[in-house]
């Protein structure tokens, strides 16, 4: 039998589809201002592996020359992403949310067992609840990065005014190497975030919609059972 279990609630729906477009904006308003000074690449010594990022990506995504256009929506939907992420911290804290997503010491166990499954090195179903460890650690994850990224953006921002984070950072450069490289890290996540969604169905993404998803009780079919089990990777 099928029934309907609440999941998220109405407040943490709205925090995450409110993020989802500040958070693209975010980043690709990033792209037009680091195209002015593009300094980072993979490689040793004098030998550049892969440049952050070949013309043909600034030529293809039109973000040569936006400069000022790039500064004004940064600057513009940081506050939105700032003050978002404090309600939705705060919310968490106060609504006792934070217990279903802080890792405990069952959380690195099971992340493991969940990257087992997903890889396919392993048959055994990580364990059907909200969030399991992997999900725990990368959701924990992402808000430290955002408080990285708000942090060390003002550094960058406000470099006199806010010199003494760019010090901690170990000067102005490392705080915008440090920036970038969140972003990246953000980009990594929103990959196998979107991923991990689509191969757990329609039934998992609408309850980040909906606020609930469909259950199946202990006494179903088997196979209806193992259905469900499979979403908990999302």
């Amino acid at each position: 039998m099928k029934r309907l279990e609440k999941k998220h609630p109405l407040a943490i729906r709205w925090f995450h589809w409110i993020n989802f477009p500040v958070l693209f904006i975010m980043i690709w308003s990033g792209l037009l201002i680091y195209w002015a000074n593009d300094v980072y690449r993979v490689g040793y010594g004098n030998r550049t592996l892969f440049h952050f990022f070949p013309d043909k990506f600034y030529e293809r995504l039109n973000i040569a020359f936006h400069l000022p256009q790039g500064m004004a929506l940064h600057f513009f939907f940081m506050w939105i992403f700032a003050i978002n992420g404090l309600l939705y911290v705060l919310y968490t804290a106060f609504s006792g949310e934070w217990r279903y997503l802080l890792p405990n010491r069952h959380s690195m166990r099971e992340a493991i067992q969940v990257v087992l499954f997903d890889m396919h090195l392993s048959k055994k179903h990580p364990p059907v609840r909200k969030f399991n460890g992997a999900q725990q650690f990368a959701y924990t994850g992402v808000v430290l990065m955002g408080f990285g990224s708000l942090v060390t953006g003002l550094g960058i921002y406000k470099a006199v005014q806010f010199a003494w984070i760019s010090e901690l950072c170990g000067g102005y450069m490392n705080a915008r190497f440090i920036h970038f490289w969140l972003t990246i890290g953000y980009v990594m996540f929103f990959l196998v975030h979107v991923t991990q969604v689509i191969r757990a169905g329609w039934n998992n993404f609408r309850s980040m919609v909906t606020g609930y998803e469909v259950v199946v009780a202990p006494d179903a079919e088997p196979h209806a059972a193992s259905a469900t089990s499979s979403e908990v990777t999302a």
